[in-house]
């Protein structure tokens, strides 16, 4: 779920100390350059405020909630068993605003002497006299409450006693309590959507991190498990969901005589308050059983008739049955509920039995033919069937060890869907997908370790945070590394032994290491270095990963910390060191792993005389989780051996080779003609994903407008077109002939747009003339469909190479009442791909009409245009000549963005001066402030970059017929 590394070229000590100087003296002002980017689309007013209940004379106030922090519970009880009542008070066809109400009764375990009971509770109200009932068993004893107090900083209700609670013995505590329903997408919340022409709504839940306490009092910590007695009042109109299967459903009537339906729940596994889940709505399902558990896919009515979710209904039993026998144990539950959500922030969730899902993410159309819908929903479901193991059977003790659920179910998210879609490659998508971004993120001084102790998750610590690339993506990678190097047999057998262990529970990374210690150690063949808990940690408890040079005379590794050695803030010294495993091959013969245990470290066997042309090639296919650098003499190798023999090095390998020495270059370990000799075979390189990271690092998409400002273009241009002509030509003869072919090739629904592109970008005219007849073939015909893997580029260049006829077209066709929001997109950008100016400045002013357009995609438009080729300086014109309409209707959002777009374009002081003389006359004094320092930032990041292509031009003038 965190973002991606950005990409580019990076930045030298002085734009760096500037950006520093601009963070720390005007950071709250550049909290408020917020992003305007979003789907063109008419917003839906925000839902009236409740009004709220006065409380009575004895109720505490209703605090909000603080959104997951809040202090640890004192440990004093332990939660044994929920009777949980929910009662949403939500009618079809009601305009609300909506509450909910219930009752809790959690069976306790005091486990130290008390005078007060201390449990989650947040933004909710107390309803009736809370009571405490025990010890139990006896009957009618009690603990009287002398007054209940909400501590809303920290998210906890106190009720104070006026006896004490005797350890050892079990009591029952009883709370009733009210709430809002909000359309937040969080706790307990509310969604209208359309269904077969008409508006509905749900109500469904998302309750992890610490969203639980919002939903009922409880204690809301992963380690505090217990079972749970749920029953859900409802209109008789909806379903009812919940984790477990429903055994009994009956009718009641409310105070008014209006009548609710009952559905009860049967007693739950032992499991955390997060994972509890709460769905009540008016949708169809499929199902079917696999082994015993009955798999139903939930999802609005016309969904399901349309067959929207059969594949995902396909896929799930499979995935359960592979990770069932991988793991040698078995799903819990009989059931399993996957609900296809209209409106879902948190995009798919593990509840134990009663998953949910943005829709999109669950729902396969025929429309989705040609893109990579059908893989995006078999990693994700796969992910949260991983999650059934762990997370739900074992759980993290706290949020600290948060990836031992996340990055698990990362690393087996891509062996369940290359099980059920097997035309994936593994190890291509897990590199691409999963270690390349998070490498690109784990590099800078203050990034987080994966395992941070306990102490340092707790208060005012936002736990949200822990949901990022570094628990998912890392975790991910570093398990990829341990069972690559314990061998994925040994791996599985650690893991069934964890799993069976803490069945139900809880557990640490600790465990995990134990366990695996245990397997090693039962067996001769695999040898470690040191322990597995010594090994893991250098991974785990550190931040950061290692980069490994390698010296080819001397046969000597030496390791030493990631870092940007062009930022003064990264030239501290580091004495990171991690226990690292070396997969390796001699002249493309694999050879016996090596580890690297200290600083540096000769390896004889890797020692070659500069009279031998061997070549070495570490961490083959990225086996870990690691760069690597190379002398020259390897490299000039390694470049040798791919422009004669590029099979010779795995596709892995080869992406791996290619991205490490561009983040080696611009991180300043190497020059970029280091980098740029390792292009020369590209030629021969077939593979699209490789060519991906290759243009990524050549033409990144923010520079492609600024790029032709310099004299390096026409030489990119006679360098590049020579090279990417083979894997051009490969395409464009599926795509004139068979394009149905592609249906299957993952890579080329990813990629292949951001490849032709670029040769389109690079001019080649059979690029541009395959935009025009696919495009023209559409205007012939408006129920053709330009293959969606390549739509966006196809319209974009049929408009640029047309006229103002082709233009129109794209106009009339994004007003037609049966395009989509993802072709509107498409046609809103492909207008802004116009080569005349007359045509860029007349879209802008449509852009300024209510009638023509939603008010929110002026914004877009203008955004759209700023970024192409002539149209940076037609939209700053137009901003400046209309902007007290703009100003009044975006605030100055819209110039911010609009000004860091152009700040691409700023090299000189004059430039500068140009941009201040109209923002100094709209911005506050504070604001023009941070928008100085930015621009002056920019200059010299132009700067610099300016300097690194003259290198890279005179690169190519001296290579360029190569």
């Amino acid at each position: 779920m965190g973002p991606c590394g950005g990409r580019g070229l990076y930045v030298g000590r002085r734009a760096v100390g500037l950006l520093a100087a601009l963070l720390l003296a005007l950071l709250a002002a550049l909290l408020a350059l917020a992003a305007l980017y979003g789907r063109c689309r008419q917003v839906a007013p925000p839902p009236p405020a409740p009004s709220p209940v006065a409380p009575g004379p004895t109720d505490p106030p209703w605090p909000a909630p603080a959104g997951g922090s809040g202090r640890r519970l004192p440990g004093d009880l332990l939660p044994l068993h929920y009777d949980l009542e929910l009662w949403p008070r939500v009618r079809p066809g009601q305009a609300g605003p909506f509450s909910f109400s219930g009752q809790v009764n959690i069976t306790v375990r005091c486990r130290q002497d008390t005078d007060a009971a201390v449990l989650h509770s947040s933004g909710l109200r107390s309803s009736g006299t809370p009571a405490v009932r025990g010890p139990l068993p006896e009957p009618g004893a009690a603990v009287e409450v002398v007054g209940l107090r909400q501590e809303p900083a920290d998210e906890v209700v106190v009720l104070d006693l006026r006896g004490r609670l005797l350890a050892g013995r079990r009591y029952v505590l009883q709370l009733g309590f009210q709430g809002w329903l909000e359309e937040d997408l969080d706790g307990l919340f509310l969604t209208r959507y359309i269904d077969q022409g008409r508006s509905s709504l749900l109500v469904a839940s998302q309750l992890e991190p610490t969203y639980a306490r919002t939903v009922y009092p409880c204690f809301d910590e992963p380690a505090l498990k217990a079972t749970f007695n749920i029953r859900i009042i409802h209109d008789p109109s909806y379903v009812a969901l919940s984790n477990m299967p429903a055994i009994d459903v009956s009718e009641m009537k409310d105070e008014n005589g209006s009548l609710w339906t009952v559905t009860t729940f049967n007693t739950s596994l032992k499991m955390s308050t997060y994972l509890t889940a709460f769905v009540i709505c008016d949708f169809d399902y499929v199902t079917r059983t696999e082994r015993g558990n009955e798999i139903r896919i939930w999802a609005r009515k016309e969904a399901v008739a349309n067959g929207y979710v059969d594949y995902a209904l396909n896929i799930t039993g499979p995935i359960f049955s592979f990770l069932e026998d991988l793991l040698n144990v078995s799903y819990p539950l009989p059931k399993t509920d996957l609900v296809a959500l209209p409106d879902f922030g948190a995009g798919a969730m593990e509840n134990w039995g009663l998953m949910t899902f943005q829709e999109s993410t669950l729902m396969y159309l025929p429309s989705d033919k040609f893109t990579s819908r059908k893989a995006t929903i078999a990693i994700i479901v796969s992910h949260e069937l991983g999650h059934q193991w762990f997370g739900n059977l074992v759980t993290m003790n706290w949020w600290n060890d948060l990836w031992l659920n996340e990055g698990l179910s990362s690393y087996f998210e891509y062996l369940g869907a290359t099980f059920v879609e097997p035309k994936l490659s593994l190890d291509k998508i897990f590199y691409d997908h999963v270690v390349q971004p998070v490498l690109r993120d784990d590099n800078e001084v203050g990034v987080r370790s994966l395992s941070e102790s306990e102490d340092k998750i707790k208060g005012s610590f936002s736990l949200m945070s822990l949901f990022d690339s570094i628990t998912y993506n890392k975790g991910a990678s570093i398990t990829w590394m341990l069972s690559g190097f314990l061998t994925e047999k040994l791996f599985i057998r650690a893991l069934t032994s964890y799993l069976k262990q803490f069945s139900f529970s809880n557990a640490n990374q600790d465990d995990l290491w134990t366990h695996i210690q245990m397997i090693v150690d039962a067996q001769n063949e695999v040898q470690l270095p040191a322990s597995v808990k010594e090994i893991m940690d250098s991974w785990t408890c550190q931040n950061g990963f290692p980069v490994l040079t390698l010296n080819l005379t001397t046969g000597t590794i030496h390791q030493e910390q990631f870092l940007n050695k062009k930022n003064e803030n990264s030239t501290d010294s580091y004495n990171n060191t991690w226990i690292i495993p070396i997969s390796w091959m001699r002249n493309g013969s694999s050879q016996p792993l090596t580890w690297l245990d200290k600083s540096s470290k000769v390896f004889p066997e890797m020692q070659v005389l500069e009279a031998e042309y061997d070549w070495i090639l570490l961490n083959v296919n990225l086996s870990g989780y690691y760069r690597v650098n190379y002398d020259q003499l390897n490299l000039k190798r390694l470049a040798c051996l791919l422009e004669n023999d590029p099979k010779a090095i795995p596709a892995v390998s080869r992406f791996q080779l290619i991205d490490d020495v561009f983040a080696l270059t611009q991180f300043g370990y190497t020059e970029i003609e280091t980098a740029l000799e390792l292009t020369k075979y590209l030629a021969r390189e077939d593979e699209l994903f490789i060519w991906n990271v290759v243009l990524l690092n050549l033409v990144p998409e923010n520079l492609e407008s600024t790029l032709k400002n310099y004299e390096l273009y026409p030489l990119l241009k006679k360098y590049l077109l020579k090279r990417v002509l083979p894997m051009y030509r490969y395409y464009a003869g599926f795509i004139r002939e068979n394009v149905d072919a592609l249906e299957d090739d993952y890579f080329a629904q990813v990629y292949l747009e951001k490849f032709l592109a670029t040769v389109c970008w690079l001019g080649l005219q059979d690029c541009l003339t395959l935009s025009s007849e696919l495009y023209a073939k559409w205007m012939d015909n408006p129920e053709y469909k330009i293959p969606f893997l390549i739509r966006r580029t196809v319209c974009c260049y049929g408009v640029a190479v047309g006229s103002e006829k082709e233009w129109n077209f794209a106009w009339e066709m994004y007003n037609h009442t049966d395009s989509t929001k993802e072709d509107k997109d498409i046609l809103l950008s492909a207008m802004s791909c116009a080569r005349e100016s007359w045509l860029l400045y007349r879209y802008l002013q449509y852009g300024l009409s209510d009638t023509l357009f939603s008010s929110n995609c002026t914004s877009i438009i203008i955004l759209y245009v700023v970024t192409k080729d002539i149209g940076h300086r037609i939209a700053w014109d137009f901003v400046t000549e209309n902007w007290p309409l703009l100003s009044e209707r975006y605030g100055k959002d819209l110039l911010h963005d609009v000004l860091k777009v152009m700040g691409r374009f700023v090299n000189t002081d004059v430039q500068i001066q140009e941009l201040q003389v109209f923002y100094n006359a709209t911005l506050e004094e504070e604001e023009r402030e941070a928008i100085t320092l930015l621009l002056e930032f920019t200059k010299l990041e132009n700067m610099e970059r300016k300097e690194l292509l003259i290198k890279v031009a005179k690169w190519l003038q001296k290579n360029i017929d190569d």
